[in-house]
C-alpha cells in the first residue's frame, strides 16, 4: 500500500489544498491529512475547527484520513508507516522553501517527498490570504471548500 502524509496547518483549508489532494489520489492507495499543532504559531481558527473543516471537506472519500499531530513530521510519518509526504508548490519560492526541507527529511529518515504543482487557476490561494480577506469580512467562497463556507 502507498500511503502518503500531507502536512499542514490548514488554518483554513483552501481550494488550493483541495487541488492538490485531488490529484494525489490517483497516485496513492492513502492520504493521511495530518493537521500539525505548533505552540509557537497564533492559529485564526482553533484545532478542533480545522479538523472539522477538513472532515467536512473530504468526508466522502474512503482513502483519505484526517489526523493531528505534534513534533517533527517525519516521525509522524514514521508512526503511520507513510510512504511519502505530499506537498504542494504554488511559486518558485515555495519550492525553494519545501526542497530543503524534503532534503532533510530524506537525509534524516529516508521518506521521500512528492510534490504536486497547483493547478494556475488555484496558484494565488493561500491560508493566510484567505485569512486576511476573512478578517476584513470579504467573501472567501470563492477560495475555500463550499463544505466550510457555512461553518465559519
Amino acid at each position: 500500500m502507498k500511503r502518503a502524509l500531507f502536512p499542514g496547518s490548514f488554518d483554513p483549508v483552501t481550494l488550493g489544498h483541495v487541488d492538490i489532494i485531488h490529484r494525489a489520489l490517483d497516485l496513492f492507495d492513502e492520504i493521511v491529512i495530518a493537521v500539525g499543532t505548533n505552540t509557537d504559531k497564533n492559529y485564526m481558527f482553533p484545532l478542533e475547527k480545522r479538523l472539522a473543516f477538513l472532515e467536512a471537506t473530504f468526508s466522502p472519500y474512503k482513502k483519505i484520513k484526517v489526523t493531528t499531530y505534534s513534533g517533527l513530521t517525519i516521525n509522524y510519518a514514521k508512526e503511520i508507516e507513510a510512504d511519502f509526504i505530499l506537498r504542494g508548490l504554488r511559486n518558485p519560492a515555495d519550492f525553494e522553501f519545501e526542497k530543503a526541507i524534503a532534503q532533510t527529511n530524506r537525509k534524516l529518515s529516508g521518506i521521500e517527498t512528492v510534490f504536486l504543482l497547483t493547478s494556475s487557476g488555484k496558484s494565488y490561494i493561500s491560508s493566510s490570504i484567505v485569512r486576511d480577506v476573512y478578517r476584513h469580512g470579504g467573501d472567501i467562497s470563492v477560495l475555500v471548500p463550499e463544505e466550510i463556507v457555512g461553518m465559519l
